[in-house]
């Protein structure tokens, strides 16, 4: 049995992408796939895994496939740095160029052993294009809980509701330095600029929309954005979960600097939605082919 092994980091957003390109290179190349959800939260305590909760058939490694303990890391990172002299490769790993920047490439043109171990962010719908519809049904979640809430779903699908994103403390949350605290309130600036120009596009675009405004951290949102005009999603339980199924529920996006947001724009049934999103000064993804084309650049 030929098997595909993704190793599965960081949060809601990345672990969307890095499931999406590994589940389109397992069609295409004949594997059956496997999710490693163990190795990389060892040491990533601030995050979680969450694709259980979606609408996948997982299928967990085996122990003695992954580096699951201190001498399976050590073979394990051996076996990655001497793979190049193979002609077979038993890793598929993302390509990275100048300062750590990716893009879309086609890596079902090499040639891989019976078993291959995938790492990488792939954040590209080209990866995975053939296969949106799979995709899409695989992405929705389960078990949502209607009474956990903030908002009706039934008030979001029957306005002309317009999906905002926040992320905060981007660069402070895993290393809390100064320097890192003044780069995320930068980024947190740039982003609500992004957001006020946007609003008044979508206003030019569509009747009585909608804001709502769905953040990491909402605790200083209120002291930003008129309460009149804006509603700041604020879940007590299942905060991750549940923000990500109400704003895959809104009709209209101003795509926020994440992946999480990301997805949610692009899991939108909405047939007429419109998706805005900011131009590179507002940069979270290495990936130079992030957004799809019909996207609005502002």
């Amino acid at each position: 049995m030929k098997k595909a092994i993704v190793k599965i980091s960081e949060g809601l957003g990345n672990q969307l992408f890095m499931y999406a390109h590994a589940y389109a290179f397992s069609k295409k190349m004949g594997y059956n796939l496997f999710i490693d959800s163990i190795s990389a939260y060892k040491k990533l305590k601030i995050r979680s895994f969450l694709l259980d909760n979606m609408m996948i058939d997982l299928k967990k490694a085996d122990p003695a496939d992954i580096p699951n303990n201190f001498a399976q890391y050590l073979k394990f990172k051996l076996n990655k740095k001497v793979d190049f002299l193979r002609s077979e490769k038993k890793f598929l790993i993302e390509r990275k160029f100048k300062n750590k920047a990716t893009k879309y490439i086609d890596y079902t043109n090499n040639i891989y052993s019976d078993n291959v171990y995938i790492e990488g962010f792939f954040e590209s719908e080209k990866y995975f294009l053939e296969y949106k519809n799979d995709i899409i049904n695989q992405f929705q979640l389960k078990n949502i809980s209607r009474n956990s809430l903030f908002v009706d779903p039934n008030t979001i699908k029957n306005e002309n509701s317009v999906s905002i994103a926040i992320r905060q403390h981007r660069f402070s949350e895993k290393n809390n330095t100064f320097m890192n605290r003044n780069k995320s309130d930068l980024f947190v600036k740039d982003t609500i600029s992004y957001i006020h120009k946007a609003c008044e596009l979508i206003k030019s675009k569509i009747k009585d929309p909608k804001f709502y405004i769905f953040s990491n951290d909402v605790s200083n949102l209120e002291n930003i954005f008129d309460k009149k005009i804006y509603k700041i999603v604020n879940h007590k339980s299942n905060k991750p979960l549940n923000d990500f199924y109400l704003s895959t529920l809104c009709k209209y996006f101003i795509v926020g600097p994440t992946t999480f947001h990301w997805w949610s724009a692009y899991l939108s049934t909405n047939l007429d939605k419109i998706c805005i999103r900011p131009n590179n000064k507002i940069k979270f993804s290495s990936n130079e082919n992030i957004y799809p084309e019909k996207w609005i650049k502002i």
